[in-house]
């Protein structure tokens, strides 16, 4: 064929465009002109119906989740998805696993995106107006105060502060908190502590004239860094290291105090100061010789009763650097009897001061007003009580009706003051005003009323009826929910003259009490909890592959996630900023532990991060170090507790019989195997690769953290390799990759917070039937930018919230068999083969 001609062609576009086919001569007639063409007509695609979608299931679904697989302990063979609301739990778990992008599992057949979507909004849509129908807001057995509560309420109540592990039991975890109803049991154990805490808390705070002298023994813990240029908060300036302690003085007097060093390789003199609420009041000289224990006392030294802040710190002879190129950097618990046991033997070190004991009191003279005996008197009848009986009972009992108000949250009638008193009288007769009211005060924190959290139906509740809490009960719940402890005055004058549980009241006084500093209780208590911040405690690195790591550094790990966390509460900022921030908080040694400069000082700090290799609460040193084994990192763990706790989608349980992963080959061909050839070997077990290939790829783009959150480049001297893909396909190899493909999908992270912030804020798990409510919280919460205070509120509208029902949300065995549940920890539910 042969080719046009540029002129043919050119008359051929003229053509096409309308232009006349002539000459263009004048007496041309000018062509008609074209109407344009209408476009297509497009049938509008017909929303999925209810019968299609489930044909969606079962095509993609009942795959797999059938009778005879029963992968999940699951099946769909007969699910209905417009009747979702009659197997809610089966839905509310297709939900989450589909918001999440998870079903179906990589590698599957899987619908279109917007199949999907249509599935699992119809699924939501189906459930939320059923629930709309019948509210569920569930029911709890009793609360009790746990051990974080009875201190921050002793404090509230007799400005006294102790700690509540003397007397009472650990707490158990039931998911993620200590304060879930169904884990608080009770037992006449449990009874005997709390009446042993009420009658010692009461001699705290009154003080005893009559005390025997006894010793007490404090240990310092041997991660805690005692070199040269580590000054401890609460100790003189111009010292280093030591220990300081709160000792309760039971009356004036003379006390003695001994420490107990341990030492390394070397000799020298040290002196150790010791202080009383920062004035020091002894200066003990110490010879640093061969010996490992080193005990040395003070003469006796007269201290008014009360409790005082006592320090025993080493005083400072250098600065800079310890001049020692044999030494370990920053472990100091080196040398002596014990060095062969911590790989460490010849190194000369400076002491560690290991025990401080405090003996007393010898001849007593007295009591001293004290903090607590000032806020616990607030009158005083003018003589003994046997000269006027009852001028001295008149203000007992004003003594204990306040008391009593604050122990029990509520108003008090007659009948609550008839017990304390009669106590009062009893003691007050015998032996005088003072002893009297402290026994009240001991009736008082023993009562039930001041122990567990009790909160009754209204009169005329029929069966399994929901109705609303008393505002007295509804002001005890958001105290603890943003407080953790009893109400104040304010909310408690509201609650009684039923004004609490108006709109505007309410949220006022929500917002009152966020910008109160004891809100700081959502970030040492919520969110140390939520993310498993105490998890790091159990984590000590290896010293001889992490030297420099110390307790005092560890304590600043977990301060800089809990800072990070108040701030987007105190300003009122998006939770994705927990997820996305640019910026974190730091003082020197962290600053100087992370490799970042311009940081001086012991406070914390707000910092920008110099590049984009930390981002948010994933490049937190308490995360990374919480998610890693002593002597390695764990990309398993790192990944479960992302899904886990950021995602709220859990990886199953590890298969029984599956080999540890510190099982598998760790060098070959005399070279030491990286942490992700291990885990290729370990995976290569389909069983195992099913649910590694979810949490590995997570992991491994957190790698380039050690064990302490430090950057690294290297494992085993080999460059790391961090590059995986994410379940949806995203590939993924950085921080700040990981970081991306979490704020594609937010809607699993939003849900999943205000899921625990609800657990939290009601002390009982989240149910099945709170999942409508769950997603009308973070549907607001969306509409107002994530906003912490959107959360807050949202869960204290919410009816789980105000609402209750007679009957438990659970039958009885269910319940029975969770009640033991504790969580074991991150390191201890994933199992040997996720380790």
């Amino acid at each position: 064929m042969k080719s046009l001609s540029v002129g043919a062609i050119l008359w051929l576009w003229l053509a096409v465009s309308g232009w006349p086919s002539g000459s263009g001569a004048p007496d041309a007639a000018p062509s008609a002109p074209v109407a344009p063409t209408p476009p297509p007509v497009v049938a509008p695609i017909a929303p999925p119906t209810g019968a299609s979608l489930n044909d969606v299931v079962q095509r993609y679904c009942a795959r797999c989740h059938n009778e005879r697989l029963l992968r999940g302990n699951l099946t769909l063979e007969t699910f209905d998805v417009e009747a979702a609301h009659e197997r809610a739990p089966t839905a509310e778990k297709m939900i989450r696993k589909l918001r999440a992008g998870m079903m179906p599992p990589p590698g599957q057949r899987r619908p279109s995106p917007d199949t999907l979507l249509a599935l699992v909004e119809t699924l939501e849509t189906v459930v939320d107006r059923a629930a709309a129908r019948d509210p569920n807001p569930g029911a709890r057995r009793f609360q009790r105060l746990n051990r974080a509560e009875y201190e921050r309420v002793i404090r509230d109540l007799l400005d006294l502060d102790i700690d509540a592990g003397r007397w009472l039991p650990a707490d158990t975890y039931l998911g993620a908190f200590d304060n879930m109803s169904d884990a608080q049991g009770l037992s006449t154990t449990l009874l005997e502590a709390y009446l042993r805490a009420a009658t010692e808390v009461s001699r705290l705070a009154v003080g005893n004239p009559d005390a025997l002298s006894r010793s007490v023994k404090y240990t310092n813990p041997i991660e805690v860094s005692q070199h040269a240029w580590d000054h401890l908060e609460g100790t003189p300036y111009g010292t280093r290291g030591g220990m300081v302690v709160t000792h309760d003085f039971p009356v004036d007097g003379e006390y003695v105090f001994t420490i107990e060093t341990l030492f390394g390789q070397g000799t020298g003199f040290q002196d150790v100061d010791i202080s009383i609420d920062g004035e020091g009041v002894a200066l003990l000289g110490l010879e640093h010789g061969s010996r490992s224990t080193y005990p040395v006392r003070t003469e006796p030294i007269f201290v008014r009763a009360g409790q005082r802040q006592i320090s025993a710190a080493f005083v400072r002879t250098i600065e800079g650097p310890y001049e020692d190129r044999l030494k370990t950097p920053g472990w100091s618990f080196v040398g002596g009897e014990d060095s062969q046991a911590w790989a460490n033997y010849g190194i000369t070190a400076l002491p560690h001061l290991s025990d401080l004991m405090i003996t007393g009191p010898r001849r007593s003279a007295g009591l001293s007003e004290t903090a607590s005996r000032r806020k616990l008197f607030h009158c005083r009848p003018a003589g003994p009580v046997a000269a006027a009986p009852g001028e001295a009972r008149a203000c007992a009992s004003a003594i204990v009706t306040r008391l009593a108000r604050e122990a029990y949250r509520r108003p008090v009638a007659e009948a609550d003051l008839a017990g304390p008193m009669s106590f009062y009288d009893g003691a007050a007769e015998e032996e005088g005003f003072e002893v009297g009211v402290r026994t009240a005060l001991q009736a008082i924190l023993a009562s039930p009323s001041f122990i567990f959290r009790l909160e009754r139906a209204p009169e005329g509740v029929v069966g399994d009826e929901s109705y609303a809490i008393t505002e007295l009960d509804l002001a005890t719940r958001l105290s603890f929910f943003l407080w953790a402890t009893v109400p104040d005055d304010e909310l408690l004058d509201l609650a009684a003259n039923d004004r609490l549980s108006d709109p505007a009241v309410l949220e006022a006084q929500v917002r009152r009490m966020l910008a109160d500093p004891r809100a700081e209780a959502l970030s040492t208590r919520f969110a140390s909890q939520w993310l498993r911040l105490q998890d790091a405690e159990d984590n000590q690195p290896e010293p001889y592959l992490y030297p420099d790591f110390t307790g005092q550094l560890r304590e600043d790990l977990v301060r800089e996630t809990q800072l990070l966390f108040d701030r987007l509460v105190r300003e009122d900022r998006s939770l994705l900023e927990l997820f996305t921030a640019d910026y974190t908080f730091l003082n020197e040694r962290l600053a100087v532990h992370y490799g970042i400069s311009g940081v001086s000082g012991p406070e914390f700090r707000c910092v920008s991060y110099p590049d984009d290799s930390r981002r948010g609460v994933l490049g937190h040193g308490s995360v990374l170090l919480l998610t890693s084994m002593s002597a390695r990192t764990s990309p398993v763990l790192r990944g479960k507790w992302v899904m886990e706790v950021l995602m709220g989608t859990p990886p199953p349980p590890p298969p029984p019989n599956i080999p540890a992963f510190d099982d598998t080959e760790s060098a070959r061909g005399g070279r030491l195997l990286t942490t992700r050839e291990r885990l290729e070997m370990h995976r290569a077990n389909p069983t195992c690769r099913a649910c590694h290939r979810f949490m590995d790829p997570i992991g491994l783009a957190l790698d380039n953290y050690d064990v302490t959150g430090r950057v690294r480049i290297r494992e085993n001297g080999v460059p790391l390799d961090t590059r995986g893909t994410f379940y949806d396909g995203t590939d993924v190899s950085t921080p700040a990759d990981l970081v991306t493909v979490l704020m594609k999908r937010p809607i699993p992270l939003v849900r999943n917070f205000a899921s625990h912030l609800l657990a939290y804020a009601i002390g009982r798990r989240v149910e099945y039937f709170d999942e409508p409510g769950i997603r009308a919280i973070a549907r607001e919460a969306e509409a107002d930018d994530y906003r912490m205070s959107s959360f807050i509120l949202g869960v204290v509208n919410s009816g789980a919230f105000r609402m209750a029902r007679p009957q438990p949300a659970v039958d009885e065995q269910g319940d029975a068999s969770r009640a033991g549940e504790s969580r074991a920890g991150v390191r201890g539910t994933t199992g040997g083969a996720g380790s």
